[in-house]
C-alpha cells in the first residue's frame, strides 16, 4: 500500500470520486489517495465465491443488492473504503436505484478477503471503522487460515472455521453457509 501525492492540500470524498479511476485500485485515507497493489489468484477466487453465496441468497430473496469489484463507500469520516465484497438492504436502494458512483455511506455488510500481506491489527481497525461508519457486519475471510472472522457492533469478534456455519444474522435474515463453502 502506497500513499500518492494529490498536491499540498488533502482532497474531499467528492473530488476523489471525479478522479479515483486515474489511480486505479485506491481508497481516501484521511485526503489522501492511498494505491493497492493487486490482488492474489486465491484473494480473487475466495471473493468471487463469497459474492456467488451471496448473489445466489439476494436474487432468490429480494433482499438487497451485492457488489464486488472493491465499490468506493463515501463514509461519514471523510474516508472512501472499499471491500472487496459488500451487500446493501433493498430498501436503502429501492426507490433511486443503485448510484452510479460511490456509494453514499457504509454498507449494511462489508467482506474482506485477507492478503498475505495484511496483518490482523490492520483488518481489525478496518472491521472497527466500517462498523463505526454503521455496517451491521463485517465478515473478515482469511484463504490462509482458512477463517472467517464476523465483526459486529458492540459484541466481540466471532472466529469460524470450515467446519462451522456462517450466517447473515439481522443484516441477512435467512442466509447460512458452511464456511468451507467460501474457499472453494
Amino acid at each position: 500500500m502506497s500513499t500518492t501525492a494529490t498536491g499540498e492540500r488533502p482532497i474531499t470524498a467528492a473530488e476523489f470520486e471525479r478522479i479515483a479511476y486515474q489511480h486505479g485500485r485506491s481508497e481516501l485515507i484521511d485526503g489522501r489517495i492511498v494505491t493497492m497493489s493487486p490482488t492474489g489468484f486465491v484473494h480473487g477466487e475466495v471473493e468471487g465465491y463469497v459474492y456467488a453465496l451471496l448473489l445466489a441468497f439476494v436474487r432468490r430473496t429480494g433482499s438487497g443488492r451485492v457488489a464486488t469489484g472493491e465499490v468506493g463507500c463515501k463514509l461519514p469520516n471523510g474516508r472512501v473504503r472499499a471491500p472487496d465484497v459488500l451487500f446493501v438492504r433493498a430498501e436503502r436502494v429501492a426507490a433511486e436505484g443503485p448510484p452510479a458512483g460511490f456509494l453514499p455511506g457504509a454498507p449494511d455488510l462489508a467482506v474482506e478477503v485477507l492478503s498475505p500481506e495484511d496483518g490482523p491489527g490492520e483488518v481489525k481497525d478496518k472491521a472497527n471503522e466500517w462498523i463505526a461508519a454503521g455496517t451491521d457486519r463485517v465478515w473478515a475471510v482469511d484463504p490462509s487460515a482458512r477463517t472467517v472472522t464476523v465483526y459486529r457492533h458492540a459484541v466481540a469478534p466471532e472466529v469460524l472455521g470450515e467446519s462451522d456455519t456462517l450466517e447473515g444474522g439481522a443484516v441477512l435474515p435467512g442466509f447460512v453457509c458452511r464456511v468451507a463453502e467460501i474457499f472453494g
